[in-house]
């Protein structure tokens, strides 16, 4: 809690500027094996220690240790995945065709004092286009920070939604995606090996993810919002269970990418873009894309064995209070809690026979409703229910969880100032035969 309370004032200092497109994407030319240094990216002065593409000032005990990881990521992202070097100044991204220079990104160690309740901060040299990291001296080599910090660094480089104010809160859900990605799930395993680091623990916070599954998707709102945690979708349309057209490995960096350039839209505009562009998508809309996420939410069913274990082991004690009953089988959801833009509500049901049968209503508004139903053996398999309405049969140890998500056509909003008619909760109710909710 004391690391998440940290990195929540870490923000990112972005500048304010006119930018061109990146290529989508560039030609990138061989890099070289090692980058030049560049001591005037954030003044390094002093001792420093050297990698291949980074240097940390000062030298010290922790150098060899932070370097390290940070090449594993390198390695993973850059090498592995297709994310533009933060060696690379964005400011020469306008041709085809990636030349250089390659820089070495800066990491200074600093005082608690330098930045108070921050672990660290990615700062940025909006006159070289390149972005250098600033970490508290406790938290250089631990990835849950400084992999956050170059996930900051490689989104700054990717360029396009620098001075998009409503992309602003999506940094950080950026940010904290890559940290999971690289401490948790096999995608950066081989490049952690090779330099004999370990693997550790999902950042994943079902408490904040489930128990408030209801808030705007991407909610920045100082104190209460969830956009430091809300990177599991993330995490959803990169692995693509669902296998739908257009998305994958390189998704992220698509939506940046294929952002509208100094169009200020939101990530889900591009995300749309990204699912309309493929011809074979299959029907495939974000409205689809958003209450199928939500659906695998309900077992945490999104490719990410450690996020599914880690629901299993704490299910019992996240919040599903989400519905008030009124009687003869038929249950409202609470005002407070009813799903607000892209959110959704996450309902549990107590089978009281072989058949359950569920129908939707809404007052107002557009919805995505889902069966999502578990195996004994952990399988889930998934029923889209046609206005609302639908019913399945159960197998033995079988249990079902309806949800539903409140899936408008998108709008344009600045999740850290979501006005009132976006932050409205959409009321519903639901009538249950063959379970209790």
């Amino acid at each position: 809690m004391l690391l998440l309370l940290l990195l929540a004032s870490a923000l990112l200092s972005i500048p304010v500027q006119h930018v061109s497109a990146l290529p989508n994407p560039a030609v990138v030319a061989a890099p070289p094996a090692q980058f030049t240094a560049n001591p005037s990216i954030g003044s390094g002065t002093g001792s420093y220690k050297d990698s291949a593409h980074f240097r940390v000032y000062p030298s010290d005990a922790d150098s060899d240790a932070t370097l390290k990881m940070l090449e594993a990521a390198h390695s993973c992202f850059v090498e592995g995945m297709g994310w533009r070097s933060p060696g690379l100044s964005y400011k020469n991204a306008a041709s085809a065709t990636e030349t250089g220079p390659w820089y070495k990104t800066n990491v200074y160690k600093v005082e608690a004092s330098a930045m108070p309740g921050a672990a660290a901060q990615t700062w940025t040299d909006a006159n070289a286009g390149l972005a250098y990291l600033k970490v508290v001296k406790d938290y250089m080599t631990t990835p849950g920070v400084v992999v956050h910090e170059f996930g900051h660094a490689m989104t700054y480089s990717e360029k396009n939604w620098i001075d998009q104010t409503r992309t602003g809160a999506w940094w950080e859900t950026i940010a904290n995606f890559i940290a999971d990605m690289y401490i948790a799930t096999p995608t950066c395993q081989a490049a952690k090996s090779a330099a004999g680091l370990p693997d550790g623990d999902t950042l994943i916070e079902l408490k904040k993810v489930i128990g408030d599954s209801y808030q705007v998707l991407v909610d920045g709102t100082s104190g209460t919002g969830n956009y430091y945690q809300a990177w599991p979708f993330l995490s959803y349309i990169t692995t693509n269970p669902d296998s739908y057209p257009g998305l994958g490995k390189e998704t992220i960096q698509n939506m940046i990418r294929k952002y509208k350039i100094n169009s200020n839209e939101t990530p889900l505009h591009s995300l749309e873009r990204l699912l309309s562009s493929s011809s074979s998508s299959g029907g495939a809309t974000i409205q689809k894309l958003v209450g199928r996420y939500w659906a695998r939410m309900a077992y945490v069913d999104i490719g990410h064995a450690k996020a599914k274990a880690m629901f299993e082991s704490q299910r019992k004690s996240l919040n599903y209070a989400n519905l008030d009953a009124n009687g003869n089988g038929k249950w409202t959801v609470k005002s407070a809690r009813a799903p607000r833009y892209m959110g959704a509500s996450i309902l549990p049901l107590k089978s009281t026979g072989a058949n359950v049968s569920v129908v939707v209503t809404a007052s107002g508004g557009n919805f995505t409703a889902t069966l999502a139903v578990k195996g004994s053996g952990g399988g889930v398999r998934y029923m889209d229910l046609v206005n609302g309405s639908g019913s399945v049969a159960l197998a033995s140890g079988e249990e079902a969880t309806l949800v539903v998500a409140n899936t408008p056509a998108l709008v344009q909003y600045d999740a850290f100032s979501i006005p009132a008619d976006v932050n409205k909760g959409l009321g519903f109710s639901v009538q249950v035969t063959g379970a209790t909710a």
